[in-house]
């Protein structure tokens, strides 16, 4: 009861559109509005077993840095175990995701956007709080409890020929590679990023850990941060290519399911689907027909939505 099994949804206009048949799992029904409660329960429970076992009280804090959903998700997940939770979140994150934190009874931390300040900030509140660090997305345990996506999406739909998946800092698609590499080496696993942030294909291009130079511009807010040391090398032996998507088809995507399938995703999810509706996508063999777009959080902030009234034309 800690999780939803979340549902597969589809859309014949959608379907149209790509040329294919998708199938949208919605992970933004999961509790806290993302996916990421899946990483944040197991990292939690492993904490809480791990000083059962070692016959200590509970962890005194847990700690992370997050653009917003992790945040959310791990204040949740500590609040049922009774541990108090420090999030650092850049200021800049969406007004809702730092409202839903404090809502959580977490303590909210702000810090400047970027990579380096998240973990500096993270480290200095470890070290006045005595609390664990949960890392948003290196984390084994948090990756381990991401790819639960990919399990319910091979039983929900047997057929899968390829999944496609956001990529930020890389614990989602890691987590979702190694399972279906394991159980369905068949499957495609294609990670899709906003072009201005576009660390994962550097990366795999280059065939080295290239990350974000500077604070990345992009609509999609959660995937900012650069994959990292422990997602890179299950992104470069797993998965099978990274697609870059334009602001502008993002914000399209976006606003397409919307208006198409009445699903209040955030951008970020939104990438994903920009992603099989790309001219890139259009190179992938015909025989990859039954296209999983994991749409992996809808927590919007409904007061910032200006960038609809600027996209030019209909969202055809």
């Amino acid at each position: 009861g800690r999780l939803h099994r979340t549902p597969l949804l589809t859309s014949g206009g959608l379907d149209r559109l790509a040329g294919r048949r998708l199938l949208f799992k919605c992970e933004l029904f999961q509790r806290t509005g993302s996916f990421k409660i899946r990483g944040a329960l197991n990292a939690v429970r492993s904490l809480v077993e791990e000083s059962e076992r070692a016959g200590g009280g509970l962890p005194r804090a847990v700690v992370t840095h997050s653009s917003g959903n992790h945040g959310q998700a791990l204040a949740c997940a500590a609040q049922a175990e009774g541990i108090p939770a420090y999030i650092v979140v850049p200021w800049t994150a969406p007004r809702c995701k730092q409202a839903a934190i404090r809502a959580y009874g977490a303590t909210l931390v702000p810090c400047e956007p970027s990579d380096k300040s998240r973990a500096e900030t993270a480290a200095r509140i470890i070290q006045e709080t005595g609390g664990v660090m949960v890392h948003p997305n290196q984390e084994l345990v948090v990756i381990a409890g991401q790819g639960t996506i990919a399990l319910e999406v091979l039983e929900q739909a047997p057929e899968v020929n390829a999944v496609v998946v956001p990529v930020g800092g890389g614990g989602m698609i890691a987590g979702i590679a190694v399972a279906i590499k394991a159980l369905r080496p068949d499957v495609k696993v294609f990670a899709a990023e906003p072009r201005n942030a576009d660390d994962c294909y550097q990366s795999k291009v280059r065939g080295e850990l290239t990350p974000n130079l500077h604070p990345p511009d992009t609509i999609a807010d959660a995937v900012k941060t650069s994959i990292g040391p422990n997602t890179w090398p299950i992104i470069r032996d797993l998965v099978d290519d990274v697609l870059t998507v334009s602001e502008e088809e993002i914000k399209r995507a976006t606003r397409l399911v919307w208006e198409r399938m009445k699903l209040l995703i955030e951008p970020t999810a939104g990438v994903g689907v920009a992603a099989v509706l790309s001219e890139q996508f259009q190179a992938v063999p015909r025989d990859v027909e039954n296209v999983c777009v994991v749409l992996c959080g809808g927590n919007v902030d409904l007061s910032s939505l200006t960038w609809l009234t600027d996209l030019s034309g209909k969202a055809e």
